[in-house]
């Protein structure tokens, strides 16, 4: 038993949590991402949203504070009414736990392209619009 990890954290996301180096990256994916078919390594994380999942995370994980992107969301496609409304809440979470990290909007298939580079995929049961969030770790000090 450990105290001060979320709960919501699976011994295995844990364990991908710290295989990770400085610089690899990390895609929370909502659940309309193609989270099976775009992963190197996949970790379900069914029924948890973004935000609770984040909330545990970030304490745990800093996040690359020499590349602006550590931070990056799907950018809204062109014509697509969608307001997302989730990216607030992103934006309050880092000012809690990453002050100095920005959100970073990618276009949607440069993050698919991205996405399959990451060390893994955390497939999630979020079901607001754009909510997919790639981290890229920092140095733990």
């Amino acid at each position: 038993m450990l105290t001060g990890i979320s709960p919501l954290l699976s011994p295995e996301l844990l364990k991908v949590l710290c295989e990770m180096g400085h610089g690899d990256e990390i895609v929370l994916a909502d659940s309309n991402f193609p989270a099976a078919s775009h992963a190197r390594r996949l970790v379900r994380a069914d029924g948890i949203g973004m935000l609770a999942l984040l909330s545990g995370i970030l304490p745990l994980f800093p996040l690359d504070s020499y590349d602006a992107s550590s931070f990056v969301v799907m950018a809204v496609v062109p014509g697509d009414p969608v307001e997302p409304v989730i990216w607030p809440e992103y934006q309050a979470l880092l000012k809690k736990h990453s002050p100095q990290t920005a959100l970073v909007q990618l276009e949607r298939f440069a993050y698919y392209e991205r996405a399959r580079q990451a060390y893994a995929i955390v497939a999630t049961g979020e079901t607001a619009r754009y909510a997919n969030v790639i981290l890229k770790k920092g140095c733990v000090l």
